[in-house]
């Protein structure tokens, strides 16, 4: 669940979750400690267990998310209720969703998840310097996957913190994209800057550290420019993407739930409007399921569908 690399910063933990949580990076110093990302809703308990062990009586001092998508930012609520004197700051750009508390402009209608609201009291964006454990670490702007989004760099080690904006084998789903807005272009120019930071050692929102980062920006780029050419294979993974986590989420549910919840939650009306309008609603939603099946994804018995 937990690592400490010799090729991170001394204080620095990661809590590798998997895909329905983010990992979370917790980052120990002579003045505090800090997380960065607090993983999803249902995960919250178990976020809160992570840190409390490894903290012992230490009070969690600041929390900080790289984005406000649910995976990302669901533990905030409970991690704030549990360090009253916790210091949240987030990206700059959302800051007028959050203070109100806009679930459906946040995203969080449309994509059929959960989030508790929760507070902020500070923002941070592009030149900003943060300290985390004992470590400054640089602000850039990553927008692409979410056009608010952040990545948190500690120079002297050469150490990224990237969110979703690169993984091992890729990046999250480009959202703007299934609105009808660019974000493709911003990938690639995300994907540039960090290259151009030359970093030595990655810790992304999914998936374990990494130090093949020359390898990884390869596996992205050609990721993105196959979705460039075709987009409609970029809105069938984002369909795909959102059903797993759906249920990785539920873990178990009748078929038909499953099916109805997609024809009700907003981006799945969105993606079938834009691209696969030439099928039912419904029979567009099975056929993904079959696919998810198909690749072994999921599994299908008696009109129940199971995580795999």
């Amino acid at each position: 669940m937990s690592s400490i690399s010799p090729k991170l910063p001394l204080g620095v933990t990661v809590f590798e979750r998997g895909w329905l949580s983010s990992n979370n990076v917790l980052c120990v110093g002579p003045d505090g400690a800090a997380l960065v990302d607090s993983g999803y809703a249902t995960h919250a308990p178990q976020t809160l267990a992570l840190v409390q062990s490894a903290l012992g009586p230490r009070a969690l001092t600041m929390l900080v998310n790289t984005h406000l998508h649910s995976d990302h930012c669901g533990g905030n609520a409970l991690l704030q209720n549990a360090y009253p004197s916790l210091v949240t700051s987030i990206p700059e750009g959302q800051v007028d969703l959050v203070k109100p508390w806009d679930a459906e402009a946040l995203g969080y209608v449309a994509t059929g998840q959960s989030c508790e609201s929760f507070t902020h009291d500070n923002t941070i964006k592009h030149g900003d310097v943060v300290y985390l454990g004992g470590s400054d670490w640089e602000v850039h702007t990553a927008p692409g996957h979410d056009p608010h989004a952040v990545v948190l760099f500690q120079r002297e080690h050469a150490v990224l913190i990237s969110g979703d904006a690169l993984w091992e084998s890729g990046f999250g789903v480009v959202f703007p994209e299934l609105e009808g807005e660019s974000g493709f272009t911003d990938v690639e120019a995300t994907l540039d800057m960090i290259e151009s930071l030359r970093p030595r050692c990655v810790i992304p929102g999914h998936g374990k550290v990494f130090d093949n980062v020359g390898s990884a920006l390869g596996v992205a780029r050609k990721r993105l420019h196959g979705f460039m050419r075709d987009p409609q294979k970029h809105a069938l993974h984002a369909a795909k993407v959102l059903l797993k986590f759906k249920l990785l989420e539920l873990q178990s549910t009748r078929l038909d739930a499953l099916t109805k919840w997609a024809g009700q939650t907003p981006y799945f009306q969105t993606l079938w409007e834009r691209y696969f309008n030439h099928m039912v609603l419904n029979e567009w939603v099975d056929d993904v399921v079959q696919q998810l099946a198909a690749a072994g994804a999921l599994r299908i018995e008696n009109g129940r569908v199971f995580n795999h």
